[in-house]
């Protein structure tokens, strides 16, 4: 059973969600030979603030 773990810094709305878990469960029964059924997909949204790149926050200037 396919589980897909999305992590992304802001939100998405419900309609970017579900694009993107149509996609990956499609693209997982093509290449995978998955059945839909069997894919799970977790969207975790974090604040910038929560994120860091190269020892700055997101949303930081340099």
């Amino acid at each position: 059973m396919p589980y897909v773990n999305i992590r992304i810094a802001g939100t998405l709305s419900r309609d970017q969600k579900k694009q993107i878990a149509t996609e990956i469960t499609d693209t997982l029964e093509r290449v995978a030979h998955k059945p839909k059924s069997y894919t799970y997909i977790a969207f975790d949204e974090l604040p910038d603030g929560n994120w860091a790149i190269a020892g700055n926050l997101l949303g930081e200037e340099e």
